[in-house]
């Protein structure tokens, strides 16, 4: 069984950059995106993948609200933020929503994959870049 991904990010190239890296993975499979907050609770309502990769900051509803209400619509789904913002408080605030992992997108290139894994493990994870 693949495991369905949704990602999330208004940067178009970003989202570029992620189908591309998860592609190479043969259990991963990208079953949608989403530009903004309120797309990304319809899409994830709709889908119900079993992995949304979430950023932070995006048009219409922000990230933290989007899990928030992500978390009612789509139970099963686990979200591994992937934000610019390495604030402690920030990144408690979006782990506070029951999002098990946080990854800062400069890290990416050496932790998406171990990201990935761990919170798929049911597993915590934050960026070494991150001082908490």
């Amino acid at each position: 069984m693949k495991i369905r991904v949704l990602i999330v990010d208004d940067y178009e190239p970003w989202r570029r950059y992620l189908s591309t890296a998860l592609a190479t993975q043969p259990g991963l499979e990208i079953v949608g995106e989403a530009a903004d907050g309120l797309a990304a609770v319809q899409k994830a309502e709709e889908l119900q993948p079993h992995l949304i990769l979430l950023d932070l900051v995006l048009p219409e509803l922000n990230g933290i609200e989007a899990a928030r209400r992500i978390r009612q619509l789509s139970q099963n789904s686990k979200i591994l933020f992937v934000s610019m913002e390495r604030n402690p408080e920030v990144v408690l605030g979006a782990l506070a929503t029951g999002a098990p992992g946080y990854l800062v997108k400069s890290d990416a290139g050496g932790q998406l994959f171990l990201a990935i894994k761990t919170v798929l493990e049911d597993k915590r994870f934050v960026s070494n870049s991150v001082n908490l």
